[in-house]
């Protein structure tokens, strides 16, 4: 019975299943019923035309990431990743006798870029122009504008120094057209530097070797780096001595130096002069307080960075190379994404020879420095900085956005390098909105028998911008308190020998400091130079400084000789003036060109005639092949020289140049330890049994083993020289000099 009733049950819910089905048809005939309403929507919606956007194009990924949030969805924002469109590489791409028209290509490998540009442009609404606002940028734009065949003479270009939300959003309510006279200047660079290198290069290929170039700025610059090194050659040291007293008043005591004699400043050039000056001084006697003169010094502070000051403090201050220096700062300017993903741009625009600062700017950096700082520190007439000789002066210094965003802040959200150029930039800037740094100095001059001594004390009376901004290690130099007719005794002297050094070997600040003084190239040549002329292996960089190649001297003499003009400092300023000059509208890019090149075409004409092979003598190695025997020889590489064989190209066999250091290995035993170089230049210390013994180490073997663990001890670098350690770090002694 039980049975049953469940059967009936189940029937009763299948039952129950069947009449709810009615239901659901009742369900779908109203959903038919409802059906025409939908079909009318959908008829609606088709009629309705699909929202087309507004294209905005920029170079790169990053830059369109932080404008498209800024923007919103009515409009897309895409890169053309740098330049679309270039002089060919396979021949000079240039028409001389055409008023010396570009022959420009579609840059392979933009290829599909190019097409999805087109595509995006073809179904927007608008298109924008949004790249760099400079010359290059400007070019970069109507490049563009070719290529999407868009009137150049539409308001279709916006540029904006910073990207901010209230920049970008400023700078679409106001587009402007395509300024000709910025791209006729960059076309003018461009074509000038085809001209020069595609005539040199083929030069030097003919009479030197394979892949070599020359170029306008590149070559000015390894000529400096080559005159500096000469000088060097040159250079013969003289002897000079200096005498450092230490006296006493009182309890107190200060250090003073050999000034001269009857208070005329006296040179010391040798030993027998500084035995004579001592001979006069009574060691009994006091030394009596002739002058002592109380001044307050003012430090100014400096003004917000350029890109050469930027390059210069990034490459003295931080260690960075300038192509690192530039990377890090044009993703500052592009935008870091900070908390709740919104992004933004750091700094203003990175290439700028100017030290000009927008109103609102100084506004909220007064803002800031009271708030943080004090009343006291914020400058009424904040310092101006002089701009240099042919400064274009079209965009504002490089700073932060927005003062606001402190370094300290923003860590959080950037990579170290970031961090440590954002640092620097932050704190100059807000430095150059600060009272100077007060200084009271002091002044001595003491004598006995005729014989001067002068000191000289300075104390910190109020840090001003150096609260923000040091520069170097500042520490105060006190003296006790004198006064005119004071009585003081010297306690000893301590006569020292010295030689006149002779003139510093350039570094990347240096260097570019020298190119800006002397107006050689602009902000935005300066890296790609230094870069060029170590890629080609003209110069090297060791311990931080440019040594020329020898190769890098064949090419220079080879320059200097027949092309004279090319790395001529005041001529390649004119050139550069010249080209500002076609970007202010008043000169014509065509007479610009043709004033250059009809002189420097007969110099090509004569250079082909008159230049000899140069024969690279192969210097002979002092050792055998080892697999036919022959003398191994010399080569100059890319990265170096090394030895190969001299039977090439039929016996191929080559050898890295190594140095014994006069170590046994200790890790075999059996072979010395040798002086190598990997691919980056770096020297490191390897067996010369390799690859039998595989031993490494980038620090030097110094041939005898720590007493307490039996390892063997390596030669290190330290701040100040060298010690000898233990790597497992449980011994470690100091070298004597």
């Amino acid at each position: 019975m039980a049975t049953k009733t469940v059967k009936s049950t189940a029937k009763t819910t299948s039952a129950k299943t069947k009449t709810a089905k009615p239901a659901a048809k009742t369900t779908s005939a109203k959903t038919k019923t409802a059906k025409p309403a939908a079909k009318t929507t959908k008829k609606a919606t088709a009629k309705r035309p699909k929202t087309k956007k507004k294209l905005v194009i920029v170079e790169s990924p990053s830059k369109a990431k932080t404008i498209g949030k800024y923007l919103g969805r009515t409009y897309k924002v895409v890169a053309s990743l740098g330049h679309v469109r270039d002089l060919p590489k396979s021949r000079m791409g240039v028409d001389i006798e055409n008023d010396y028209q570009p022959d420009y290509i579609s840059i392979r490998g933009k290829g599909d870029v190019i097409k999805e540009l087109r595509k995006d442009a073809k179904q927007a609404k608008a298109v924008y122009l949004a790249s760099d606002p400079d010359r290059e940028g400007e070019a970069i734009a109507w490049h563009v504008a070719n290529l999407l065949k868009l009137d150049t003479k539409d308001k279709n270009r916006v540029t904006f120094n910073e990207i901010t939300k209230d920049a970008v959003k400023e700078a679409f309510k106001e587009p402007r057209e395509i300024n000709m006279d910025l791209v006729d200047a960059q076309q003018a660079r461009r074509v000038l530097d085809r001209l020069v290198g595609y005539s040199i290069s083929p030069i030097l290929w003919k009479k030197v070797k394979k892949g070599l170039s020359a170029g306008r700025v590149q070559s000015v610059a390894l000529n400096l780096i080559i005159q500096r090194e000469q000088a060097i050659r040159d250079f013969k040291p003289e002897e000079y001595w200096t005498i450092d007293g230490q006296f006493k008043k009182g309890s107190d005591e200060f250090a003073a130096s050999f000034y001269g004699e009857n208070g005329k400043k006296t040179a010391l050039p040798n030993n027998e002069a500084v035995q004579k000056v001592l001979a006069k001084i009574d060691r009994k006697a006091p030394f009596t307080i002739d002058d002592v003169t109380r001044k307050e010094r003012k430090r100014m502070p400096q003004p917000p960075y350029t890109t050469s000051t930027m390059q210069q403090d990034a490459n003295r201050r931080l260690n960075f190379r300038t192509r690192k220096t530039m990377m890090a700062a044009q993703q500052l300017y592009e935008g870091i994404t900070l908390g709740h993903g919104s992004a933004v741009g750091l700094i203003t625009y990175m290439r700028t020879d100017s030290t000009r600062i927008a109103s609102i700017a100084k506004q909220e950096a007064s803002q800031f420095i009271h708030e943080n700082y004090g009343e006291q520190y914020a400058a009424i007439k904040p310092v101006k900085g002089k701009l240099p000789e042919g400064a274009q002066d079209a965009h504002e210094a490089i700073r932060p956005t927005s003062v606001n965003r402190t370094p300290v802040e923003m860590k959080q959200y950037l990579t170290a390098d970031q961090y440590k150029l954002y640092s620097l930039i932050w704190s100059r800037f807000v430095a150059s909105q600060m009272t100077p740094q007060i200084v009271d100095t002091m002044a001595v001059s003491l004598s006995q028998n005729g014989v001067d001594f002068h000191a000289n004390g300075s104390k910190v009376k109020f840090d001003g911008f150096t609260k923000v901004y040091k520069r170097g290690q500042e520490k105060d130099n006190v003296l006790p308190e004198l006064n005119q007719g004071d009585q003081v005794q010297m306690i000893s002297d301590d006569p020292a020998q010295h030689f006149t050094q002779p003139p510093a070997r350039y570094t990347e600040a240096a260097l570019i400091k020298t190119l800006e003084e002397n107006g050689v190239g602009r902000p935005s040549t300066y890296a790609p130079t230094l870069d060029t002329i170590q890629r080609r292996y003209y110069v090297r960089l060791v311990s931080r400084h440019f040594e020329p190649t020898e190769l890098g001297e064949i090419v220079n003499q080879i320059i200097v000789k027949q092309f004279p003009e090319i790395v001529n400092v005041k001529f390649t300023a004119e050139v550069e003036d010249d080209l500002d000059r076609i970007e202010e509208g008043k000169e014509n890019w065509v007479k610009v060109v043709d004033k250059f090149y009809q002189p420097f075409s007969k110099e090509v004409q004569a250079a082909e005639e008159q230049v000899a092979k140069i024969e690279m003598h192969d210097e002979l190695a002092g050792s055998n092949c080892e697999i036919c025997g022959a003398p191994m020889v010399v080569k100059m590489g890319r990265y170096g020289k090394f030895h190969a064989c001299s039977r090439f190209p039929n016996c191929r066999n080559t050898k890295a140049i190594v140095k014994d250091i006069g170590v046994t290995c200790p890790k075999c035993g059996q072979g010395n330890v040798v002086e190598r170089k990997s691919k980056k230049n770096r020297v490191f210390y390897g067996c010369s049994r390799y690859p039998e013994c595989d031993f490494v180490s980038w620090d030097k073997p110094i041939g005898r083993n720590c007493p307490k663990d039996g390892h063997f001890l390596i030669e290190k670098k330290v701040k100040k020289g060298k010690q000898i350690v233990c790597p497992n770090g449980d011994y470690e002694e100091s070298i004597q000099n």
